[in-house]
């Protein structure tokens, strides 16, 4: 399986690619980028650059699912809405090229890569380079988080989409 991680933002919008090597084996690394677009510009063309660039990422690399950073609200909420944008675009592409979309919250990734949700950037980094089996850490951090969501999806999102799914089944055999 072939995970796309995003950790959605207009000024960088980090993104991450891993193969499943299979059950019980370390995925591998297969690209660790950032989207950039300039802060000056137009926010509707810097959406509009940011989709053409995650069209072409599916394209190249046809993934098999999209993780995606779920969008919560700090103290600073103006940050948020930019973040919130760029996560809607990932969302609507990722739906239109009919891949599966997950969110994951911060506190959810640093949980599974790290094992504590309360972790620091540092750690969830050192442990994505350790699982990877890297000999750097990927760069720059939005990059790292990018990977990071890829490695949470790939352990939990199949966990949670059967769950999701017996859930279903289970909902409509009462209705």
């Amino acid at each position: 399986m072939r995970v796309l991680g995003i950790d959605p933002g207009l000024t960088r919008c980090g993104v991450g690619i891993i193969d499943s090597a299979g059950p019980g084996r370390p995925p591998t690394l297969v690209l660790a980028d950032v989207i950039r677009t300039a802060s000056t510009m137009e926010t509707g063309r810097r959406l509009l650059l940011l989709e053409a660039a995650l069209v072409s990422y599916l394209e190249r690399y046809r993934p098999d699912a999209i993780a995606v950073e779920r969008v919560f609200a700090r103290r600073d909420v103006s940050t948020i809405i930019g973040t919130a944008q760029a996560s809607g675009v990932v969302l609507l592409v990722g739906t239109r090229a009919g891949i599966s979309v997950g969110q994951h919250t911060p506190t959810e990734v640093k949980a599974a890569i790290t094992g504590s949700g309360r972790a620091e950037k540092a750690q969830v980094t050192a442990m994505v380079q350790r699982i990877l089996k890297l000999e750097t850490a990927p760069k720059p951090a939005d990059a790292a988080d990018a990977v990071a969501l890829a490695v949470c999806h790939l352990w939990r999102g199949a966990g949670q989409a059967r769950l999701d799914a017996a859930l279903a089944k289970a909902t409509r055999g009462t209705a």
